[in-house]
This record gives structure tokens, C-alpha cells and sequence, in this order.
């Protein structure tokens, strides 16, 4: 016998929860399915975890720093690994435990637990049952990609998953990839007393954003005692003894690094390869990923991806704007679209990268006139007071219109501070507002006016 529903949500990341209490709460009887851990990447191996851990990191890395600062402290500073995974367990088990009450309390709303399955565009099988309905979210996220790397099969390795199991404190971590969550996993680990060596196939760090940007980011970790070895070539893994050895080189000195783990840090992949999209006639890129429209319908009717699933957005906050959109189309009659929203995100390193919308990369390509103004974060008093003067800041703005085309913030609290320059952005107003505006002293965001006092024609 099937059972049958007004919507399925095939997933409990930070879409599918949000989806589902809404569709319940109009009155829909709607089910969600989990098959393994509530909350999805983000609150168990993504963000809540990690920056749990770079919070216990930091305050390893400010008692060392403490007399810099007038404070003395007699004895070395040392990190209990197995208290740190205990403290960063109890946050996060905080949160898939006050999740799953929301979700279990929410009236009209069934939670199943199991592994999910196409049967056709109009039903799924989780196990031994069958659940129909006329509208179906999936929201299944995506997990560490696993390159076919020589040798990997004969090593053990480390994902952004599997090292949030770790109670103790590695020798030396070799982190494979230099982008976002490999640097975040690098300067933590570097702060909790390993040495660490990062190995990037391109010739600099998170390529993704403007070469001064990553030479900064590069600087930061250096003087951390961070290694890097970017353009390696020929990358293969293999045992010698008691240490995991990676090869980055043909021909040039050093060939191979070795260290006691590895942590691969090489991308994602969506979770689509078991879900039976090809019953339902639901179509994926050549990356696995859904393809959406602009309101995140996919190609069959009655069927939309969410969150990373659908390639749309690579972050929590990008899943959470995706329910957003599918929520006030299907029940507000307003049409919200992806293509609203403003490229944003952080690099959680510290002091962190705040980013928002246009590199100068992107703000040359588009071949329109631009300005630009860059501040470093020495001449910013709140960085000064706190002894952690890192960084630069750096705005672009639309000659003719005024309106700001993207921000690079780099340095202390530089994840908040961006917002006062991305609220701007949505509000479609001239960054003159912004320099009118009275700041409180003393902060980071009060310098954001004297930056954009300072812009000059982008050569």
C-alpha cells in the first residue's frame, strides 16, 4: 500500500527543515526524509562543527600570543584534543537535537528515517514503503570528493567528515587542496600545535578570488608556520613505514612531502548517484548536479532541487535563500529568482575573508568603468587596538551608477563588516549612502566610509 502526501522533502539540510515546517504549516501534509544524520553537512561536519573547532584553535593561538598583550602565563599552553572534540560534539549535538524537536513537534509534518529512492516522478521508496505525492524537494547536499589519485586506495586519508572524528593531535597534516576548507582545516590544526604542509596543484591558493587577495591569505598562514607547495604536478600518495608520503613532482626538488595524515580538501560532489533520478526522468549536468530553472524547478514538473545539490550555491546560506525562493513562490505569489541574489561568502581563517559580490577580476572582464579604493587594515583602529592588523580592504563601485559592484574585506571581523557593504548592494543605492552614514566607534565597519573616500578610476 503507498502512502500519500501533499509534498516529499527528500533531505534535512538547511533547506529541507525550514521547507517543510512552511509546507505544514499551510496545511500540507508533507513528509521529510533523513537517511543518515539530521541537520546535513552544516551542522555535523560543515559549519557548526568547524567553527567550533577554530573557535577552541583561537583561543590556543591568543593564550600563546598573551604577552604580547601584558598577560603572562607561567606554563605552555596546551590543547587537550579529546576536550576539544568533546566541547565541539556537545554544540553540535545541541543542534540536531533541538532540530529534530522542531521537526518532530511540528504538527502535520511525518519524519521518516531511511534512504530514499525514485520509483517514478511521482513517488519514492523508502524502504519497504512507498510514499506518493504531487511535489517533491530534494535537498540531499553533497559530500567530499574523492579524486582518483595514484595510491590513494592503498592509504589511510582524512575528508572534512572523517577528521571531525579526530581526538588527537596529528604530527604533521598534509592537507591535499588550498582552497577554502583546506585553509580552514590548516590554520586550525597549525593553532592545536601540528605542522602542517598544504599541497595545491594550481600556482596559488583559492584561485577563486583576485591574486592580491590570495597572496595576502598565503602571508597570513605563512607567518602561522603553514608550508605550502602549489604547482605540484604528478600527484600520487603512498606508505613508507609509519608516514603517508605524497608525491608533488616530477622532476623538481622536493619531489614528495611526508607527513603522518593526509586530509583531502579537493572539492565536493552531489549526492545524486542513488536516488533514482533517472525513474523520475530528472536531469543532471555532467557533474551530477540538478539543473534548475531560475525559481529551482527541475525538468520534470512537480519535482525542484535545493541547497548544494542543485550547483546553484556552495554554502549554508545559499540552501537556506534556496527554501526562501521555492517557499514565497509556491506560497506567497512572489516570484523570488536565484539570479536576486548577491554573490556571498567568508573564508573562516583568521582574520577571515569577507566577500561580496564582483572581483576586480570580474569588474575588468565586464569592460565597464569602474572604481576602486583598497585600505589596509593597519590604518583601521579597532585591528591596531587588537594587535591584528592583517589585510586590506578593497571596494569596487559602477562609475555611472554609483552602486557598488563587490567587496574584498580581509581582516579582523571582515565577515561582518562586509554586510554593511552587501545590505547597500541589495537596497540598489549609491555607495554615497554608505558615506553619509554615521558608524559607531570604534569598529571595523566605521572605516568603510573613508575607504569609499578614497575612490580613484580602476586603472
Amino acid at each position: 500500500m503507498s502512502e500519500r502526501f501533499d509534498a516529499v522533502i527528500i533531505g534535512t539540510g538547511q533547506a529541507g527543515p525550514s521547507l517543510a515546517v512552511k509546507l505544514a504549516g499551510a496545511g500540507r501534509k508533507t513528509a521529510i526524509i533523513e537517511r543518515k544524520l539530521i541537520g546535513g553537512t552544516c551542522v555535523n561536519n560543515g559549519c557548526i562543527p568547524t567553527k567550533t573547532l577554530i573557535a577552541s584553535a583561537r583561543a590556543a593561538h591568543v593564550a600563546r600570543r598573551g604577552g604580547d598583550y601584558g598577560v603572562t602565563i607561567d606554563a605552555p599552553v596546551r590543547v587537550d584534543m579529546a576536550q576539544v572534540k568533546r566541547r565541539k560534539d556537545s554544540v553540535v549535538r545541541h543542534s540536531t537535537e533541538s532540530l529534530t524537536r522542531w521537526l518532530g513537534g511540528t504538527s502535520g509534518l511525518s519524519v521518516i528515517s531511511g534512504h530514499a529512492r525514485f520509483e517514478s516522478p511521482k513517488s519514492v521508496r523508502v524502504g519497504d514503503r512507498l510514499l506518493e505525492a504531487e511535489q517533491f524537494f530534494i535537498n540531499v547536499g553533497g559530500r567530499a570528493a574523492v579524486p582518483d589519485m595514484p595510491g590513494l586506495a592503498e592509504v589511510p586519508y582524512l575528508t572534512n567528515s572523517t577528521i571531525m572524528e579526530v581526538d588527537f593531535l596529528p604530527e604533521h597534516l598534509v592537507i591535499v587542496g588550498g582552497s577554502y576548507i583546506g585553509l580552514e582545516f590548516a590554520q586550525m590544526y597549525r593553532r592545536f600545535g601540528s605542522k602542517v604542509t598544504v599541497i595545491e596543484m594550481a600556482p596559488r591558493l583559492v584561485g577563486r578570488e583576485d591574486e592580491d587577495v590570495s597572496a595576502a591569505i598565503r602571508t597570513i598562514l605563512e607567518a602561522e608556520g603553514i608550508a605550502f607547495r602549489l604547482n605540484a604536478k604528478c600527484v600520487a600518495l603512498a606508505r613508507d613505514g609509519e608516514s603517508i608520503v605524497v608525491n608533488v613532482s616530477c622532476d623538481e626538488e622536493p619531489l614528495e612531502i611526508a607527513g603522518t595524515h593526509v586530509l583531502l580538501a579537493v572539492g565536493r560532489v552531489p549526492n545524486t548517484g542513488d536516488l533514482g533520478l533517472d525513474r523520475a526522468g530528472v536531469a543532471t549536468d555532467a557533474r551530477g548536479y540538478i539543473t534548475v530553472d531560475d525559481q529551482l524547478r527541475t525538468n520534470v514538473p512537480g519535482i525542484w532541487a535545493l541547497g548544494d545539490v542543485n550547483g546553484r550555491g556552495a554554502f549554508t546560506h545559499t540552501s537556506y535563500n534556496d527554501y526562501e525562493i521555492v517557499a514565497a513562490n509556491l506560497l506567497d505569489n512572489d516570484p523570488r529568482r536565484v539570479t536576486d541574489r548577491i554573490a556571498t561568502y567568508a573564508l573562516f581563517i583568521d582574520p577571515p575573508l569577507g566577500r561580496a559580490g564582483m572581483t576586480e577580476k570580474e569588474v575588468r572582464a565586464s569592460g565597464r568603468k569602474a572604481l576602486v579604493s583598497t585600505m589596509p587594515m593597519t590604518r583601521v583602529g579597532r585591528a591596531r587596538e587588537r594587535g591584528e592588523t592583517q589585510g586590506f580592504m578593497r571596494v569596487h563601485v559602477d562609475a555611472e551608477t554609483k552602486r557598488i559592484l563587490g567587496a574584498s574585506l580581509l581582516g579582523i571581523e571582515a565577515d561582518e563588516a562586509v554586510h554593511s557593504l552587501l545590505d547597500a548592494m541589495y537596497a540598489g543605492a549609491p555607495y554615497t549612502v554608505i558615506q553619509r552614514a554615521m558608524h559607531i566607534h570604534p569598529t571595523v565597519a566605521e572605516l568603510i566610509p573613508t575607504l569609499l573616500g578614497g575612490l580613484k578610476p580602476l586603472a
